[in-house]
């Protein structure tokens, strides 16, 4: 199960959205949208967009001439539970899995992630989106408890409550019998997030892409951690996905070399950055052990651009030996020349 974690960007009206609905949901991901609309979650972020909308809130609400408070989840929560009723599924009260079931995956679009500030909308969650090789999340984060009450609700478990109001019982179907939280804990394992201290991991059926208007990246700075846990896919103005074929490196070490070439570049530079220290790129800006082009041309290049480079692009037409470099399509169009470049490149 390969899950997609990306930005897909490019100018005003380029067809990205149509790319999700048409090709990464049903194509890549296999997902019927007309049979299964509950594992399609949308969101559309703006600048009043907060991480109680992604994560949930209280909302009060009168019943005769009574105010109430009640938890509405958000669109994360709800996508993030979704994904786990379908881990759910494929198992039974004992806990086995049937090998003859399919997890169903699920993705959360995110449109115009750039126009509210998606660091405080992510908030804790930010650190879910680092991924290990089998789609899990390397950390975990805690919820807090009205949040992590209402996750269990979500994924199919009733309370019973005692006297003082206190949850003294759990049910989740199917597992009939389950009394305590640690012995829900013991049945769900595979779920891989802790009842006891509340924390969560995103699983690998949950995707989630996003779409980004370039000439919109002004709205809200993206912090270059918040960049790196992404893939990136550039859609030009002809409506073409830009993924040049083949591979820039094979290994590790290579990639290695081109990093200290290019963090050379950069220092070298320095009069025409704002903030180096955090513009320089560690080995795991891209974690792939075999480097494609398309990873340099989407992800790297559009970093150094449009982060490192943002004010003044002079240093990228000197290192190109090309004074034509407008937009981003310019730049990147330059894939094999500018890896050619720093391969070779020397203070």
């Amino acid at each position: 199960m390969k899950y997609i974690q990306k930005i897909i960007f490019g100018s005003p009206g380029t067809g990205k959205s149509y790319l999700v609905d048409k090709n990464i949901i049903p194509n890549e991901l296999g997902i019927n949208i007309s049979e299964n609309p509950e594992n399609v979650i949308k969101a559309v972020f703006h600048p009043e967009y907060t991480f109680g909308d992604f994560m949930g809130k209280l909302l009060p609400m009168t019943k005769a001439g009574q105010v109430e408070y009640n938890f509405y989840e958000g669109h994360f929560l709800k996508a993030l539970s979704q994904a786990y009723k379908n881990i759910l599924k494929v198992y039974d009260k004992q806990g086995n899995k049937d090998e003859s079931k399919e997890i169903e995956n699920v993705i959360l679009v995110i449109d115009e992630i750039n126009r509210g500030n998606s660091s405080a909308i992510f908030g804790s969650i930010f650190q879910l989106l680092d991924r290990d090789n089998d789609g899990w999340s390397s950390y975990n984060t805690s919820i807090n408890g009205i949040m992590f009450i209402r996750l269990l609700e979500l994924i199919g478990c009733s309370f019973t409550y005692d006297k003082n109001q206190e949850i003294d019982e759990y049910r989740l179907l199917p597992y009939d019998g389950v009394k305590k939280l640690e012995t829900l804990q013991n049945k769900i394992s595979f779920l891989n997030f802790d009842l006891i201290n509340k924390t969560i991991k995103i699983p690998p059926n949950l995707s989630i892409v996003a779409t980004m208007n370039t000439s919109d990246n002004s709205i809200y700075h993206m912090d270059s951690a918040f960049k790196r846990r992404w893939d990136w896919e550039f859609v030009d103005i002809d409506s073409n996905l830009i993924k040049s074929p083949g591979n820039a490196f094979i290994d590790r070490q290579e990639w290695g070399k081109f990093i200290n070439n290019i963090n050379a570049f950069i220092k070298n530079n320095n009069n025409y950055i704002r903030g180096i220290e955090d513009k320089q790129i560690g080995k795991y800006f891209i974690k792939n052990e075999i480097i494609s082009k398309a990873d340099i041309q989407n992800k790297l290049m559009f970093f150094i651009w449009d982060s490192v480079f943002s004010r003044d692009k002079k240093p990228l037409m000197e290192l190109l030996n090309n004074n034509k470099l407008v937009t981003f399509g310019d730049f990147s169009s330059k894939v094999d020349g500018f890896i050619n470049a720093i391969k070779e490149y020397h203070v």
